[in-house]
């Protein structure tokens, strides 16, 4: 009897700090993602593999005010079953990263550039959100809603990085808006008329 509550024990406990982990641990050296294939081999890594150059140089915000590079396994191989992965955000003046989380992943960033007003919502709907300037770093926790704007007069630039390789993104206006939930029960949770909600609906549209 004592034996089997002792087994319970472990089985739970085994479950409760599964959850609370990111990626799972690897159990390679590396495991360089490859097309089609589980891993690279590794006799044939080279630095390269290990190394990325693609976030050197700003992305293109001058359309929307606001643009953001991925670095993942899926342009960065290296990463893969590391369970990390990175992103530069770059935004114009008056640029917005709307309320968006990652579902997957806690983030940490810092502030190469500018002044951003940056900030997050927690489960009690308070609110923790302070203007950044160059070399301030701050935290998302994993799955709560964050929001960036240059508050600045010259363009900014944001580095962040995840504890996953996948972390995932869901922009709110996007997920309200922009996926296929009925128009009668938006029109209730925020009070807006037909005509309104159309214009919101064709703005975050997936396809446009």
């Amino acid at each position: 009897m004592k034996n089997n509550k002792i087994s319970i024990l472990l089985v739970l406990i085994f479950f409760i700090t599964s959850s609370f982990c990111s990626d799972p641990d690897p159990v390679l050296d590396f495991c360089i993602a490859k097309p089609q294939e589980s891993c690279k081999n590794s006799s044939t890594a080279t630095i390269e593999d290990f190394t990325f150059s693609g976030i050197k140089l700003p992305g293109n915000f001058k359309q929307t005010g606001f643009s953001s590079l991925g670095v993942n396994s899926n342009v960065f191989p290296g990463l893969n079953t590391l369970g990390v992965s990175f992103v530069r955000a770059d935004f114009d003046v008056g640029g917005v990263n709307v309320p968006h989380f990652h579902p997957r992943a806690t983030e940490v960033a810092i502030v190469m550039e500018g002044k951003i007003y940056s900030g997050f919502v927690d489960t009690k709907n308070k609110i923790f959100a302070k203007v950044l300037e160059k070399g301030e770093v701050m935290v998302f926790p994993r799955g709560l809603v964050h929001f960036q704007m240059n508050v600045g007069d010259v363009p900014a630039t944001i580095f962040g990085s995840f504890d996953s390789q996948n972390p995932g993104l869901m922009k709110i206006p996007n997920v309200v808006f922009g996926s296929e939930i009925k128009d009668e029960l938006l029109e209730k949770a925020f009070g807006f008329n037909s005509k309104e909600l159309s214009k919101l609906k064709k703005r975050f549209s997936p396809t446009t």
